[in-house]
């Protein structure tokens, strides 16, 4: 977050304050956060812990030190900042816990927290904050700051130019946060707690406000892990069905297009005027109210359950292919008992086995690479390349294409979190260019390094046609099984989380949410235990039914591209944007917007319609 005097709004440095009467002081203390609440590297002091400090090893020491290097990106913070993206989508709304951190602590573990928040305050970088902006370093009014939150009246929320509409959904949401934070013993606490720091302003105002704390390559590294995924496993296919100049075109304008609304919704988070803000849903509250958030769950909903299928349709047909004796249902069945035990672990451990399935899906192209420049004869040979297209042979397929293309793009529910934890918010920009590039990148050469390779012989999953093709070494067909293994192993539980979350939300299994049922509160702990396991096998077990169901790998990905990517990239984020800025919208900027808004539906409306048609009858 930066604080400097570069804004053109003309805004002044605050300076932090020590305020132990401060709204935030007294909630921290109803808070009385359990030692569940930590993250690793956050100390929260015990009441009960008193002077004595227990002596530490020297190896406990050095490994301290070691986890330290590097400062503000050190590994522990790299560690902490992937943690809270990797908690990133909201279905239901629940309950955060807050910490306040004063300049001051007294307590060495205070002081930890305090100087974390003042490293996150203090701007120490000089780049010129970019005009669109300004808006980050506005003249502090009686509701508050970036981020802040105030028990002031809802009259006080500033109302310049928005639509009605918009001012009454941000009040409405203000009062629901405030009722939120008012009920600390069903506060979220597997999550981290958001640090809130209490700061003053040359006018003299007091303000609490939410500390991001991640830096630019943290947020780099964190976008990246998001948007790289399976979805590029069918990149060949989709260029195969729509050929070479339209399928470059196309992946290239869906990058640009979903790189534009990742900006967007962070333009959202700041233009709207309730200022706490944190996800996707907030933003599709303040702009059409209680039913955008529940279309939007649904809308999360369907995607997180189809990328679980697909993980476990890859699963079972990589698994296969090496160990054909298991048959694929085989697999798919043993995949849902190899998940159902991983879905008990907390968020602090499911956000570091992701990394794996990240990793993963880069070796996996390193894989396919390699294999390509060490065959030298075609089929699968990057040296003697397969006869392609420059337009798809059969025009029905083309639509199919737009799915499969657009399924890399899918990591718009995540950015408005991603974006309210960076220390320096006017990067976010930045943070979306290399994060865009870097991606694009990965899926075109993928894309071209797969068609190249097999051409009209391309399959739906492009490591089905390494493990089935002879000439490559068993060893590389071995690794990539492998790391084919891990993705779903890993992903699947964290992103089946949300789904979960929910169920045990609806069920009373959990009270965290903000208007959970009254049925749960006379619930008892065994039989919130035996619905939580419940919740767990059934969802599991549900993906496992869906993926026989439907078994077709690329069909999941198009389906996903088509009905989910579309909506949620594209045309929501255009839709949210051109309500909460209302008339300060340029009449040619409205006019795009509307044309980009208009061209996607029809394009995801073709593309979802042409999923559910036989491929025979499609030519593909």
């Amino acid at each position: 977050m930066s604080y400097d005097d570069t804004s053109s709004a003309g805004s002044k440095t605050p300076k932090a304050r020590d305020d132990s009467s401060s709204y935030f002081g007294s909630l921290h203390t109803l808070h009385n956060i359990s030692p569940s609440a930590k993250s690793p590297g956050m100390n929260i002091p015990s009441p009960s812990s008193g002077s004595l400090r227990q002596r530490r090893s020297s190896l406990s020491l050095g490994l301290d030190q070691l986890r330290h290097v590097g400062g503000v990106n050190s590994i522990d913070a790299f560690a902490r900042s992937w943690t809270r993206a990797a908690g990133y989508i909201e279905i239901t709304p629940s309950r955060q816990s807050y910490v306040s951190v004063s300049s001051h602590g007294g307590d060495e573990e205070e002081d930890d927290n305090a100087s974390r928040a003042d490293e996150a305050v203090e701007d120490d970088e000089t780049d010129q904050v970019p005009a669109e902006y300004t808006h980050l370093h506005p003249n502090l009014t009686s509701f508050g700051t970036y981020g802040s939150f105030s028990s002031l009246p809802r009259a006080s929320m500033p109302a310049e130019g928005l639509p009605s509409s918009v001012i009454r959904h941000a009040e409405d949401l203000f009062v629901e946060q405030q009722q939120a934070m008012l009920a600390p013993e069903v506060a979220d606490k597997e999550r981290e707690p958001l640090l809130v720091k209490t700061v003053e302003t040359q006018e003299g105002l007091v303000q609490q406000v939410i500390v991001g704390q991640s830096t630019l390559p943290q947020t780099v590294f964190n976008s990246v892990n998001v948007l790289i995924g399976i979805g590029l496993l069918s990149l060949p296919l989709g260029l195969k069905y729509s050929g070479w100049i339209v399928g470059m075109l196309f992946l290239g304008l869906s990058a640009m297009a979903t790189n534009h609304t990742a900006k967007l919704l962070a333009r959202c988070l700041e233009r709207a005027p309730n200022k706490a803000l944190v996800s996707y849903s907030d933003i599709a509250y303040i702009a059409y109210g209680q039913k955008a958030r529940v279309i939007v769950s649904i809308m999360f909903s369907m995607e997180l359950m189809a990328a679980c299928v697909a993980l476990v349709v890859l699963f079972a047909d990589s698994l296969h292919s090496l160990i054909p004796s298991i048959s694929v249902l085989g697999w798919k069945i043993i995949a849902g008992f190899a998940l159902t035990p991983s879905s008990f672990l907390p968020l602090r451990i499911l956000s570091f086995t992701s990394i794996l399935g990240i990793l993963s899906t880069c070796s996996i192209f390193l894989i396919v690479l390699i294999n390509g420049l060490i065959k030298s004869d075609f089929p699968g040979s990057l040296l003697d390349p397969a006869p392609t297209y420059l337009f798809p042979q059969s025009w029905l397929t083309l639509p199919l294409s737009f799915g499969l293309l657009m399924s890399p793009w899918g990591g718009h529910g995540v950015f408005p979190n991603i974006y309210k934890d960076m220390r320096h918010p006017h990067k976010y920009n930045r943070a979306v260019n290399y994060t865009y590039w870097f991606t694009y990148l990965l899926d075109a050469s993928m894309m071209v390094v797969g068609i190249l390779m097999f051409g009209d012989g391309v399959k739906d999953e492009i490591t089905a046609n390494i493990l089935e093709l002879a000439g490559y070494p068993e060893a590389a067909k071995v690794a990539m099984v492998v790391f084919i293994a891990i993705i779903p192993l890993t992903k699947t539980p964290l992103n089946a989380r949300p789904i979960i979350t929910t169920l045990d939300f609806v069920l009373g299994a959990d009270i965290r949410a903000i208007g959970v049922p009254e049925s749960a509160v006379g619930m008892s702990s065994f039989s919130r235990g035996l619905v939580r396991i419940g919740v767990r096998v059934f969802t599991n077990a549900t993906f496992v039914i869906i993926a026989i169901i439907c078994p077709s790998f690329d069909r999941i990905m198009a389906f996903m591209g088509s009905t989910l990517c579309f909506a949620i990239c594209v045309i929501m984020p255009l839709m949210f944007y051109l309500k909460i800025f209302g008339a300060e919208v340029g009449t040619k900027e409205r006019v795009i917007s509307w044309f980009i808004i208009v061209s996607c539906s029809i394009m995801a409306l073709v593309g979802t319609a042409f999923t559910f048609i036989p491929k025979e009858q499609l030519g593909a």
